[in-house]
């Protein structure tokens, strides 16, 4: 199956016939098998599959995290094939926003210090306007002064969240962010991303194996054995756990607690 833009399409991100394999001769895994799949502007991706499908590498690759076999990925109008590391490294810095399981904060600092703590490494001036909107919409105004142990579980992934969003990059990458967190605070960490979406107009992608955070997405894209089966817009849980069922190697994902009547 392949996922392209059409005339009017904007993307933030793309893959075309994206080949990732592993080891060589008879230890030679395909992880990825000739993907093609673009991701709107200001919409919210989840790709789900089975486990084994191949959902984390093709983020990783369209992350410029991994390196591609075979085919191109790119991030806006830049071509990730052939860059060197030090432009490699300058692209994912301020184009690519990352959130993953682990919250990945500095126990030392603050959450304000966190959220603009790449900006500082890389010495760019803060936009500190931009910042305070982020922080009202995360809803952690009256916590920034706090240290990440001071904090809940979720409120961590708020801060997470307002970091990778802080730089305004073309397109934010999250790999099962509410992996580690409980039902409500993984609902309140959903609401951001999805907030984030339509008010502050990002791109989102998130990697999933929840249908109930898939049902947060304007778009599920589903991969199986390596490649792009099916894609579905307007998900609701029971949608996609209908169509999880019925992918090749798929068993019934769990639908998580208190958001299961989402």
């Amino acid at each position: 199956m392949t996922t392209t833009a059409g005339p009017t399409f904007t993307a933030a991100a793309r893959a075309t016939d994206l080949t990732k394999v592993y080891g060589q001769g008879e230890t030679m895994v395909v992880a990825l098998d000739s993907v093609s799949v673009a991701f709107r502007r200001a919409e919210f991706t989840a790709i789900m599959g089975p486990s084994g499908s191949g959902k984390s590498t093709l983020m990783h690759c369209m992350a410029g995290l991994d390196s591609i076999s075979q085919g191109s990925a790119a991030i806006g109008d830049t071509e990730l094939n052939g860059l060197d590391d030090k432009r490699l490294t300058r692209l994912r810095r301020d184009k690519v926003g990352f959130v993953f399981q682990a919250f990945n904060l500095l126990p030392t600092l603050t959450a304000a210090e966190n959220i603009t703590l790449p900006m500082d490494i890389a010495g760019r001036k803060t936009d500190r306007a931009w910042v305070e909107k982020i922080v009202d919409t995360v809803g952690l105004s009256g916590r920034l002064a706090h240290r990440p142990a001071q904090l809940s579980g979720g409120q961590q992934q708020r801060v997470a969240v307002a970091r990778a969003l802080a730089s305004r990059p073309e397109i934010i990458f999250a790999d099962e962010p509410t992996g580690n967190l409980d039902s409500r605070s993984g609902a309140e960490v959903l609401a951001f991303l999805r907030s984030s979406v339509q008010e502050l107009g990002q791109t989102v992608v998130m990697v999933t194996h929840d249908p109930v955070a898939a049902s947060y997405a304007d778009r599920v894209v589903f991969l199986a054995d390596g490649r792009a089966v099916d894609d579905m817009t307007g998900p609701t849980a029971n949608s996609v756990l209908d169509r999880m069922r019925r992918l090749p190697g798929g068993s019934p994902p769990l639908m998580r607690g208190a958001n299961a009547c989402r």
